[in-house]
C-alpha cells in the first residue's frame, strides 16, 4: 500500500466520522446516552470507542501510547468531537512524516492488556479505518432503532463526492 492510498483512507475515515458527528448533533441528550445493549452500550459509548481507538493507534504509531480514553472521560458530544478533531489533525501530521518505504516497516506495540505485537504500519492503519467503519455500522443500527436516519458513509460515496471537487 502506498502513502497516497493511506492518506486517502485517512481522508475517508475523517469524512465518515465527521458525517456521524454531524448526525449525532441532532440527537437529544437522552438518545445520545441511552444504553442500547450494543458493544459499548449505546451511541455515546460506541462513538467514544471509535475516537479512543483512533487516538490510541496514533499514539502507538508514534511510540507513545497513553491509557485508552474512556466514556467517563468525555462529558459531551462536543468534547468528543474536539478530541477527534485534534487526533485527526495529528494523524495527518504523522502521515506527513511517513513514506512509501516507511509504511512497509514494522513497529512493536502493546495492547491495553499488555500483550506485545509487531505490525506493519500500512496494515495497522488499514485496520484502524476498518475498525472505525465496523463501529460506525453499529451506530447506524442504533440510530435506526431510535427512529433517526443515519448518514451514508460508504467508501464509494466518499470517492464519488471527492471526485466532484
Amino acid at each position: 500500500m502506498t502513502l497516497q492510498e493511506i492518506k486517502t483512507l485517512h481522508a475517508f475515515n475523517a469524512w465518515a466520522d465527521n458525517k456521524f458527528f454531524d448526525a449525532l448533533e441532532a440527537l437529544s441528550p437522552e438518545h445520545y446516552a441511552q444504553d442500547l445493549k450494543s458493544s459499548y452500550g449505546g451511541i455515546r459509548g460506541t462513538m467514544t470507542h471509535i475516537v479512543a481507538a483512533e487516538k490510541l493507534w496514533l499514539e502507538r504509531f508514534r511510540g507513545a501510547p497513553q491509557p485508552m480514553l474512556a466514556e467517563k472521560d468525555v462529558a459531551t458530544l462536543a468534547g468528543l468531537k474536539a478530541i477527534w478533531g485534534k487526533t485527526g489533525f495529528e494523524t495527518a501530521q504523522w502521515l506527513g512524516t511517513m513514506s512509501d518505504k516507511k509504511l512497509q516497516e514494522t513497529f512493536v506495540m502493546k495492547t491495553v492488556k499488555g500483550d506485545s505485537f509487531t505490525h506493519v504500519y500500512w496494515q495497522a492503519f488499514q485496520h484502524l479505518v476498518n475498525h472505525s467503519s465496523y463501529h460506525r455500522g453499529q451506530i447506524v443500527t442504533m440510530l435506526r432503532q431510535l427512529g433517526h436516519t443515519p448518514p451514508t458513509t460508504d467508501l464509494i460515496r466518499f470517492y464519488r463526492e471527492s471526485s466532484k471537487k
